[in-house]
């Protein structure tokens, strides 16, 4: 048997390397030899940090006789969905045509052409409450394929139309809400919240940092974000020694949470948690950032500058995995553990949502530290994963680039990333790599409503199978990769005063403007940035004098300023877009085209702040009481 995963880049998949299972990992040739042997497809789909995935990789995949019926009847096909996020996406709306609880793993049997036509989530190497055993579930493919094909093609074919028409209907264009609709999204999650222990909704229950980032744009919703995100810091969901939070609890008072710890949750509460400390100055808020920071700094930061994507659940006790066992013992009793694995993967877009929080909430709480981390992830992820024709790839371990094609999450994650980089620095090298990425997805082949598309193409086999999503509006945990990508534009326009970007970010929320109203828990980053687009476009430029030069200031008049508070005051300013840059910078941003600097500078020698709507300017001022 060879073995296919030892090479690969994915720590999950290496991890299953050693299984007796006859793995292929994604992409044609499972299929061709499907399609040669006459068999059906299982695809496995999960991930390192996955607890029940390891679960039902020691239960069934290790298991020789399990393997000896998979490598007899199907060909196996193991996918990091972290990895392969669109093809994750793909097959997940294929198995709600299945099952309700859709979760990882995600277990799917697929013909040669990838059409899934049966699918469900962890099976139980023995039948357990109604539950059938995965033995079982592959004795019922193995012979419905070997004595009911029609009927397994007709399934497979009726699931692909039916997602066809599902897509179609998600995409479906609507106006963008109004003030009005907007305070009703904002009243709904109010409706849902938990007056007990804060957050939606009862058990399991989940930190949705992109519905706090909504609530928390909406002068409405802050009474109940800054509630929710309190009550998370003192609650069991986050670590109290090195202050990261898990993924989510079980229980409605988020105890008993699962362990694993995501880069895209800890980067998204960073961003809400400075956020709200610029809103009400009160210490926790301020000490819970400054706790988050400090995990994606000192457990998840990888040599070179960029981050791993997440932290396991389990850890190794007495020679046994235990789920969380790490976090259990007293604070001192650690060091005699070994912590919990990491998933060391570096994903491009997942960097670029930790690059914008590290940004943007070290501008907010002046944290130096925490934006020069921002910029040298910002290097290695443009060192490491950018392509000589720009293109960029999804992911990397240790350097080695993975050669899954990036998503428009990772053009649109990224591309947030450097343009809060360069609005915390002025650096107008990373403001233009920004534009960079969008205007290549600008310009990539795109679907008639949508103005974005992902260079070169997305997944070769997702495409050649019919099974590619045009546009995957969904959110959940993070913003998806089209409300990413509109998001930037949106800054960009911002900067230029490019209507071109304007249109852009506004068509593609059109595409998501119906659900988002409809069910808001389930789209706060789409549901944030229409806030914005709905808005009158605040631009806060602060341009302070280059080094040296504060020795220039005529001490003899009287300007009625405070340097140091005009520049506190705007890191905390609720402006659309803030920037706080130095003189020299400004200029090197005005020369790159970025209009929003043109003219920029610190008056008398002073920091000199420039706020605007919509590109009109009030006069400059030198005072935070001017500034107001």
């Amino acid at each position: 048997m060879t073995n296919r995963l030892a090479g690969a880049i994915s720590p999950y998949l290496r991890a299953h390397a050693g299984n007796p299972v006859d793995w292929f990992p994604w992409g044609p040739e499972a299929f061709a030899e499907a399609r040669r042997r006459d068999v059906p497809v299982l695809i496995s789909i999960g991930y390192a940090t996955c607890h029940w995935c390891h679960v039902m990789a020691r239960e069934s995949f290790s298991d020789p006789s399990v393997a000896a019926l998979i490598n007899e009847r199907f060909v196996a096909v193991k996918v990091d969905r972290e990895e392969h996020p669109d093809v994750d996406a793909a097959y997940l709306s294929a198995a709600s045509a299945f099952t309700d609880g859709l979760g990882w793993p995600l277990t799917v049997f697929a013909t040669s052409t990838g059409r899934a036509f049966f699918a469900g989530t962890y099976f139980p190497p023995v039948p357990t409450a109604g539950r059938a055993s995965f033995r079982q579930i592959l004795d019922a493919v193995a012979d419905a394929w070997q004595n009911r094909r029609a009927e397994v093609e007709a399934d497979a074919g009726r699931v692909g139309e039916a997602l066809t028409a599902a897509a179609a209907r998600a995409t479906a264009v609507s106006d963008l809400p109004d003030q009005r609709r907007l305070d009703a999204a904002v009243d709904v999650l109010a409706e849902a919240e938990d007056p007990q222990f804060g957050g939606f909704g009862g058990a399991p229950k989940f930190p949705v940092a992109p519905v706090l980032g909504f609530l928390l744009e909406r002068g409405a919703g802050h009474g109940l974000a800054h509630r929710t995100l309190r009550r998370m810091a003192e609650s069991p969901l986050r670590d109290p020694v090195d202050g990261g939070f898990f993924r989510y609890a079980t229980r409605r008072d988020w105890s008993d949470p699962h362990y694993e710890r995501m880069l895209y949750d800890n980067a998204q509460l960073l961003d809400a948690y400075a956020t709200a400390w610029g809103q009400t100055g009160e210490d926790w808020a301020g000490r819970t950032a400054d706790g988050v920071a400090a995990f994606l700094l000192g457990v998840l930061r990888r040599p070179g500058g960029g981050f791993a994507s997440a932290q396991d659940s389990e850890s190794v006790i007495d020679g046994a995995r235990v789920e969380g066992a790490y976090y259990r013992v007293p604070p001192e009793e650690r060091a005699r553990l070994r912590p919990p694995a990491i998933d060391d993967k570096v994903l491009t877009g997942w960097n670029g949502f930790a690059i914008a929080a590290l940004a943007r909430a070290g501008r907010i709480l002046d944290r130096p530290a925490w934006i020069a981390a921002a910029g040298e992830a910002a290097r290695f992820v443009l060192e490491t994963h950018r392509r000589a024709d720009g293109t960029l790839g999804r992911a990397s371990v240790s350097g080695r680039v993975s050669d899954a094609v990036a998503t428009l999450e990772d053009y649109g994650g990224l591309a947030c990333g450097l343009l809060e980089l360069a609005l915390a620095t002025g650096d107008a090298e990373a403001a233009s790599d920004a534009r960079d990425l969008v205007d290549l997805c600008l310009e990539a082949e795109r679907g008639e409503d949508c103005p974005f598309g992902v260079p070169g193409g997305g997944d070769s086999v997702l495409q050649s199978t019919g099974l590619a999503v045009r546009v995957d509006p969904s959110e959940g945990a993070y913003p998806s990769g089209l409300t990413a990508m509109a998001a930037a534009a949106h800054t960009l326009f911002l900067m230029t005063a490019s209507r071109r970007y304007e249109r852009a970010a506004r068509e593609a929320m059109r595409l998501v403007a119906g659900p988002a109203t409809s069910v808001p828990s389930a789209f706060g980053a789409a549901l944030a940035l229409m806030s914005r687009l709905d808005g009158e476009g605040r631009q806060l430029v602060v341009v302070r004098p280059d080094d040296g030069t504060a020795a220039a200031i005529d001490h003899s008049a009287d300007h009625g300023t405070d340097p140091a508070g005009l520049v506190a005051a705007a890191r905390r300013h609720p402006a659309d877009l803030v920037a706080i840059v130095d003189e020299a910078r400004a200029v090197a941003l005005a020369a790159a085209g970025f209009e929003l600097f043109e003219g920029r500078t610190a008056r008398h020698g002073l920091p000199t702040a420039y706020l605007c709507r919509d590109f009109v300017c009030r006069l400059p001022v030198t005072s935070p009481v001017e500034l107001g």
